[in-house]
């Protein structure tokens, strides 16, 4: 699973800034190997220290040792196996599971399409939805639209009203 990016160097022993893309920059303290991908492949690294400054996570690998090393590391993927992933509060959801589900209309349990893909914005995420139709639609990821995911049966349903019915699907 990918929880983040590697940024820029930061001090003269090989420390590198993450970009967490995840909800929990927290779980990179006191992680101890992750893998970081290069090019086609995913390598495992050793982690010696992790720690949050200003809310952002740092790490040093072990194989990594000087600032110079570390900014070849610079934009590469980092992730963790699914057994290291945080347990989520009941309600919420990996992105990674949503893709793929079925997108149901409520009351007529009419299939819209599948989410193939999650989009994050500040106020509130978004389903990017292929349609039945082939057509491209995006729902909101809010409460008057979004009435129920059940990851048992990869479905969501939705409500149409309000975003949906003046579009052909």
């Amino acid at each position: 699973m990918i929880v983040g990016k590697l940024g820029r160097p930061r001090g003269v022993h090989g420390e590198i800034y993450v970009t967490p893309d995840t909800d929990f920059p927290e779980r990179f303290v006191g992680l101890k190997e992750i893998y970081v991908r290069d090019r086609q492949r995913w390598d495992k690294f050793n982690i010696i220290s992790s720690q949050l400054i200003s809310g952002r996570p740092v790490i040093r690998f072990e194989e990594i040792t000087t600032p110079q090393e570390a900014a070849r590391m610079t934009n590469r993927l980092l992730a963790v196996p699914k057994s290291q992933i945080v347990a989520l509060p009941r309600g919420t959801y990996f992105i990674f599971d949503l893709i793929g589900c079925r997108v149901m209309e409520e009351g007529s349990n009419r299939l819209i399409g599948l989410v193939t893909e999650v989009e994050r914005y500040p106020a509130n995420d978004v389903y990017v939805i292929d349609t039945t139709s082939g057509k491209e639609v995006r729902c909101p990821v809010v409460k008057q639209f979004v009435k129920k995911v059940d990851m048992k049966k990869r479905e969501i349903t939705i409500v149409t009203t309000g975003w949906l019915e003046d579009q052909e699907v």
